[in-house]
């Protein structure tokens, strides 16, 4: 019998979605959720516009991925393409970041900072904003298609579309100048690739923002599956506190009966007997993925902790204590459940894991930090022509040729002597130059925040070693003696000469 014998005629392969419409609170997670939704998307639409000078020969956009010039620039950093590692570097940290975060606070990046969470919570206050909260929302969708429900839905799709093209504008403006780029897209000058962007990110935006939201983070999004394996039971996670809260009872008026049956001083019997849940189900309507966290925890939590706002206000009016659905670790919730105390937040978090995680995290940094103060911004390579591999000159001597380039990764342009050392009574030119004009040393003028190639011709006495090699150093003509832009830029190669057994 194969699978699909086992599948009823009548079971559908895919359940078509329900619609979730958190309803709005208030509370100090909700206000966090406010501040953290300013500050990441003030960062991400200002960002390309902030100017940074770095001199009359670089861009002055503080953040900049030139790809027409291969150059990444954030502020006072510029990474080259060999410079990439730093890039790695960087998402390294992120990734360990994250498992930082998860094994302190579980899903916070989820439920606060990951873009897919900013983008829908905006989208769900629009929604909020034009069509009520989520009871009105819910009368709506059930209505019939009528002229003041048309109107109401394009208006608000029309708002979440100028936010998806907001969103996929200011992404492009993060690879061009971008008041340059604003103009040419404002006069159809873009290039046609920057056009295509805006369309991709606008339509992703607004559809997965709008339409998909708790479906990317449940079925989409790979994070929840790999997250488990960043938890334990010292994590802290949102918490429903089953032994407090059940069983249940009806609701606000017999929780209220039950403190009228029972004196203060008996309450925790009490407590024992009903449970502080009254089953209002304002934790399920404040979800933003339409879970019930009383279930325990689930793929679906993205710990925004909306539900604990929700379920400390019904504690308030009926006279409970707070923190029925809580930030708590499985191994405070066995100890809360025997009676005991919870240890302290700061005693959570500072735990052997989540010190080695930033420990780790702090030194690629620091190494990192380390290592851009203390890069030259001055290097050489070289490669020796092949073709022929030298040649003897009518004085005897022997020539070879090599291609060298200079990269000066300042922003300013650079003059440096090219010296040979390592041949004994050598003589440097360059195309420009000639034999009889040659010398020891070579001196060259360097483009700015540029890469100088350039042909190089190196004479030496015929007498010697075959294979002998030799290095031809780049040394700045500027900068404090001992100072990083004194230091020179080194390389070594071979100068073929012909064999002597084979002359005699």
């Amino acid at each position: 019998m194969s699978a699909l014998d086992l599948i009823s005629p009548s079971s559908p392969l895919y359940q078509k979605r329900k619609g979730v419409y958190p309803k709005a609170v208030d509370g100090f997670y909700r206000r966090l959720k406010w501040a953290i939704m300013v500050v990441t998307l003030t960062i991400y639409y200002v960002t390309p516009w902030l100017r940074w000078d770095r001199g009359a020969y670089a861009p002055d956009q503080a953040v900049l991925i030139d790809l027409a010039h291969r150059r990444f620039y954030m502020f006072s950093i510029e990474i080259w393409p060999q410079e990439f590692y730093y890039v790695a570097g960087l998402l390294v940290m992120a990734g360990i970041g994250l498992f930082l975060i998860t094994s302190a606070v579980g899903r916070a990046w989820c439920g606060y900072a990951c873009p897919q969470t900013v983008w829908t919570d905006l989208f769900v206050h629009v929604e909020r904003a034009i069509d009520g909260d989520r009871n009105a929302q819910i009368r709506l969708a059930k209505a019939p298609w009528t002229v003041e429900k048309a109107a109401r839905r394009l208006g608000k799709w029309s708002i979440w579309l100028l936010i998806a093209l907001l969103t996929g504008g200011a992404w492009v403006f993060y690879f061009a100048d971008a008041p340059t780029l604003a103009s040419d897209l404002a006069g159809l000058q873009a290039p046609f690739v920057a056009y295509a962007t805006i369309g991709v990110l606008t339509a992703t935006t607004f559809i997965l923002g709008g339409f998909m939201r708790e479906q990317v983070c449940i079925y989409m999004c790979p994070w929840p599956r790999i997250q488990t394996a960043m938890l334990d039971e010292k994590s802290l996670i949102v918490t429903y506190k089953d032994w407090r809260g059940e069983p249940r009872s009806a609701g606000m008026k017999k929780a209220s009966a039950m403190e009228a049956d029972y004196p203060v001083e008996t309450l925790g019997q009490a407590v024992r007997r009903t449970g502080d849940c009254i089953d209002c189900n304002q934790c399920v309507a404040a979800c933003p993925t339409g879970i019930d966290i009383r279930q325990g925890p689930q793929i679906g939590c993205i710990t925004c902790a909306l539900c604990i706002d929700a379920c400390d206000k019904v504690m308030t009016q009926i006279g409970r204590p707070r923190g029925l659905i809580d930030y708590a670790t499985l191994d405070d919730a066995v100890v809360e459940k025997a009676g005991g105390t919870a240890r302290r937040v700061w005693r959570t978090l500072l735990r052997p894991r989540t010190l080695v995680y930033f420990g780790i995290w702090a030194g690629i940094g620091a190494a990192m930090l380390f290592s851009l103060g203390q890069r030259d911004r001055l290097e050489i390579s070289v490669a020796a022509d092949r073709n022929p591999r030298y040649v003897q000159l009518s004085d005897g001597s022997i020539r070879n040729s090599f291609t060298v380039k200079l990269r000066n990764m300042e922003t300013r342009p650079r003059t440096v002597d090219l010296v040979v050392t390592g041949l004994p009574d050598a003589a440097v030119w360059s195309e420009v130059g000639s034999r009889e004009t040659a010398g020891r040393s070579l001196r060259v003028v360097l483009a700015p925040d540029a890469t100088t190639q350039l042909r190089l011709f190196v004479a030496a006495p015929s007498a010697g070693d075959e294979h002998a090699e030799f290095g031809i150093v780049a040394q700045p003509t500027d900068g404090a003696p001992g100072s990083r832009e004194a230091r020179p830029a080194r390389d070594v190669v071979v100068f073929e000469r012909p064999d002597q057994e084979d002359d005699e």
